[in-house]
């Protein structure tokens, strides 16, 4: 069962954390790929709402608890008809086949057997779909990645799940995909947090 804090606290904190320019630039690059039937993993607050093109899109659904209210803001801001569907990523409630694009940002993170969410995105996309993600994750320095395993233990009750140290590439290629563009470097802001994956996928 979620506790108070995942349920009111929580949300806001990641809503303010992802809306930090490091991760909000990600987003303006990265959402208006998506085009057709579009399914958003952890739609949250709605962060990625307002830099969907709305003439791109056929239909877009949206993954999480429930439609946060931040999120129906921003989607009535943004003129967007969400869709909500219930949880988990994992067991995804769409037929084979779904969905034209799938996005996922800052997501990959949190979500506890993301082997079994990233097979099921490629499940419910269209042979040929299009991944988009973007996602911290595991940096290539050493230093860098030994702290991020010593952290990540404690740093995921505080933080809804999350993985400071996953491998997002390696992840991704193995639930089927295979990568077409990859941007992954430190941005600005403290290295065991924004080593970024910026990426476009197909499911094959």
């Amino acid at each position: 069962m979620r506790n108070i804090y995942d349920e009111r606290i929580l949300p806001h904190v990641i809503d303010f954390i992802c809306g930090l320019p490091t991760f909000e630039n990600g987003r303006k690059a990265l959402v208006p790929k998506a085009a057709g039937r579009v399914l958003e993993v952890g739609i949250g607050t709605g962060r990625n709402l307002p830099y969907y093109e709305a003439d791109s899109l056929d239909c877009l659904c949206g993954i999480d608890p429930g439609l946060h209210p931040r999120a129906t803001r921003r989607a009535q801001a943004a003129g967007l008809d969400v869709t909500p569907m219930p949880l988990s990523a994992e067991k995804i409630p769409a037929d084979d086949d779904s969905f034209d694009c799938v996005l996922s940002t800052f997501t990959l993170c949190t979500i506890p057997d993301v082997n079994a969410a990233l097979k099921e995105m490629h499940r419910v996309l269209v042979p040929g779909g299009k991944l988009l993600f973007l996602e911290h994750g595991a940096s290539p320095e050493p230093g860098v990645r030994r702290w991020q395993d010593r952290i990540t233990p404690y740093w995921k009750p505080v933080a809804g799940g999350c993985h400071l140290n996953r491998q997002i590439p390696d992840l991704v290629r193995d639930a089927g995909f295979e990568l077409d563009e990859l941007d992954e470097r430190y941005h600005r802001g403290p290295r065991l947090l924004t080593y970024l994956y910026s990426g476009v996928a197909t499911a094959q």
